[in-house]
């Protein structure tokens, strides 16, 4: 049968046996396009170059669908030992003993993963070495309710980063292929966890401030109403956020896809435009051409906060 039949991709120098790549991972319903294990394979063997940049180094979380979006899921952070061992892995520390991560650091590496349906790759905002020190802020732009008005988080973008630019911090905005944005600050790794954390929800919480009727921080979700979240709780230790240019597990394969700021102005853009079939596309203009290089400490930025909120 064609559905049992394997095939071999060349990633460097090594070799990915890709099983089963007939195998439907996003069936074409209600209108989505369909899209196989082969599909899934041959996108991240074309957004490696784009995508490697964010990946290595990190330990991640990986969400597996081995049958696809219709199937169960599965949150995998140890790392199988049936993984081929030329795979980085990281031991780290949780609460009562160790997580062996894996970590992304080769296009081979992502074949594989992807040969193992792990269709969303989430990585940490540290790196191996220094796992204690993030060199990434993010925020989660997250509508509430069942239905997404985008044009609420278009402009609670426009608000962050109009703040982040007083605050003479670099950011970058990216869909997450689900329903917000993110808004990511490259930092230098100077300060931990809790210090990042408590300087992102004071950038939220003056935001907020100033927007009460539109904007939250409130983590329960009976207190937001209608107002859009500003989520920074990823900024924790082993705590993860998605990476840039993963697959989504949503209907047509969506894709978390860095844009420029200008491309807010799109009335069209929202958390979805960009699918395995032109995110690719998106990534060779470039759009965070520079910023992820040009990590700030936030001393300086914590003063010009503070004299902002007086």
């Amino acid at each position: 049968m064609s559905g049992d039949r394997s095939r071999t991709v060349r990633a460097g120098r090594r070799t990915v046996e890709v099983h089963r790549p007939d195998k439907v991972l996003f069936p074409g319903d209600g209108g989505a396009k369909e899209y196989t294990k082969g599909d899934l394979v041959d996108y991240y063997r074309s957004v490696a170059p784009f995508m490697l940049p964010h990946l290595r180094g990190r330990p991640l979380m990986l969400e597996r669908h081995p049958d696809g979006i219709d199937g169960p899921r599965f949150l995998q952070k140890n790392t199988p030992e049936n993984y081929p061992e030329w795979i980085t892995r990281v031991e780290l520390a949780k609460e009562g003993g160790t997580v062996c991560h894996t970590v992304c650091d080769d296009t081979a590496t992502l074949l594989y993963l992807a040969d193992q349906a792990a269709l969303t790759l989430h990585r940490w905002l540290s790196r191996v070495g220094r796992v204690d020190r993030p060199d990434r802020m993010v925020f989660d732009l997250d509508p509430s309710g069942d239905t997404v008005d985008f044009a609420a988080v278009r402009e609670a973008a426009v608000l962050l980063g109009e703040l982040l630019d007083e605050l003479k911090l670099p950011s970058a905005l990216m869909t997450t292929g689900s329903r917000g944005l993110h808004v990511v600050v490259p930092v230098d790794g100077h300060q931990d966890f809790d210090e990042v954390r408590t300087f992102a929800r004071d950038v939220a919480d003056t935001l907020v401030a100033g927007h009460p009727d539109r904007l939250t921080t409130a983590a329960r979700k009976k207190e937001r109403g209608e107002r859009l979240y500003l989520d920074v709780q990823r900024n924790a230790y082993a705590q993860t956020a998605v990476v840039p240019y993963t697959v989504r597990a949503k209907p047509g394969a969506p894709v978390a896809t860095p844009l420029a700021w200008s491309q807010l102005d799109d009335p069209g853009l929202d958390a979805r435009r960009w699918t395995v079939a032109d995110a690719v596309d998106q990534a060779r203009t470039d759009p965070w051409a520079g910023v992820m290089n040009r990590g700030r400490s936030l001393g300086p930025a914590r003063r010009r906060l503070n004299a902002l909120r007086g």
